[in-house]
């Protein structure tokens, strides 16, 4: 699993690139599988019936790389600033990630940057305007990265966030 279903430095460096691809098909756990699925189906639903499940896809697959290339750059910068920090530190370019966080979070911001005005209900209660959601979500992100959280990559979550900017800015230019 680590060597074929995570992305790390390590990983990549040994010639293991799929694992920018795979480690979004992975998961901790069943309460990290659930929290993606449903950002997935709902905010995919949407995507995938107004530009084609074919995107969709290809949004996904892209929102993967991106965010393990994010992850894959902060650790990066985090092994060359901790070098000679001492010898219990852990080494940040063995650090593996996985999860669909970067791909989902690609979906997501893509669907709240073509439809801002929207709302969107919060544990499905909690009516929220989407454009409020996106600021929210991606100043969180930074502020995991700030805060250097080692349990959620905000660096992947980002990842995701350029791809759904890339996006976004392709079919406002009708290069959809």
């Amino acid at each position: 699993m680590v060597k074929n279903f995570t992305v790390s430095l390590d990983n990549v460096l040994h010639g293991r690139v799929h694992t920018m691809i795979t480690s979004a098909f992975s998961h901790v756990d069943m309460e990290h599988i659930v929290s993606n699925m449903i950002g997935l189906y709902f905010f995919g639903m949407n995507i995938g019936n107004t530009l084609g499940p074919e995107y969709l896809l290809k949004l996904y697959l892209a929102g993967a790389i991106g965010g393990s290339v994010f992850y894959l750059v902060h650790h990066a910068f985090l092994a060359m600033s901790s070098k000679g920090q001492g010898m219990w530190q852990k080494d940040p370019s063995r650090t593996p990630a996985l999860g669909a966080s970067g791909a989902v979070n690609a979906i997501m911001l893509l669907n709240i940057f073509l439809n801002p005005k929207a709302t969107i209900y919060l544990d499905f209660i909690i009516p929220v305007p989407a454009m409020l959601l996106g600021v929210f979500l991606i100043g969180k992100d930074m502020l995991r990265i700030v805060e250097g959280n080692s349990n959620i990559s905000g660096s992947a979550h980002l990842g995701g966030v350029a791809v759904a900017a890339i996006a976004w800015a392709r079919i406002r230019r009708g290069l959809f």
